[in-house]
């Protein structure tokens, strides 16, 4: 018994090492496009939805998006087979480091402001940005990922990008704000 108890007082002063991944169900992005191509301007609203990805030991973090992710499809109504193929074909990955020590270090309740830089991975596209995000314990197995400060993405870099402008163009986006403001909310689980 007092070997059961040893073992047992052992595994909670050794630090668990977390393998986080994001839960699809909570965790999305939200985004306000201006369309300026009209008699007035007109915002539309529009979501991202079941981010999926996670943190590798080494600190990798990867966040594939798919086109199917949006809300943007529903407008079409039923696609026909070669278009959903297409829609859930990975457009790009999202790729920045976060070591999975700093999030296991939180205690409950316990938040953290980190500034990451994100890596564009697609075949068209190179690009680098950095975002800063706060990390929040919000239980034992559970950390919430907002921005840090209000976030906005540059509407003439969605517009440059050649897919992007596509997906946009087709949406009736001709001509956009060069500002475009975003909203992230994401839950990080330990699996």
């Amino acid at each position: 018994m007092k070997a059961l108890m040893a073992l047992f007082s052992l595994l909670l002063a050794v630090p668990a090492q977390a393998d986080w991944q994001l839960d699809p169900d909570r965790s999305n992005v939200q985004a306000s496009i201006t369309q300026l191509n009209g008699d007035e301007p007109q915002t539309h609203h529009h979501q991202v939805r079941d981010l999926q990805g996670d943190i590798s030991e080494d600190g990798t973090l990867r966040l594939p998006l798919k086109l199917s992710q949006t809300d943007m499809l529903t407008r079409f109504g039923e696609l026909p087979t070669w278009a959903e193929m297409l829609a859930n074909t990975t457009l790009v990955t999202l790729v920045a480091q976060m070591p999975p020590e700093r999030l296991d270090a939180l205690d409950i309740g316990e938040s953290l402001v980190e500034t990451l830089t994100f890596r564009l991975q697609s075949d068209m596209v190179n690009q680098e940005e950095a975002v800063p995000l706060r990390f929040t314990r919000e239980g034992l197995n559970e950390v919430r990922v907002t921005h840090a400060e209000p976030m906005a993405l540059d509407g003439r870099a969605l517009m440059a990008n050649a897919t992007l402008r596509s997906v946009l163009s087709l949406l009736g986006y001709q001509e956009i704000d060069e500002h475009v403001p975003v909203t992230l909310d994401a839950r990080l689980v330990n699996r």
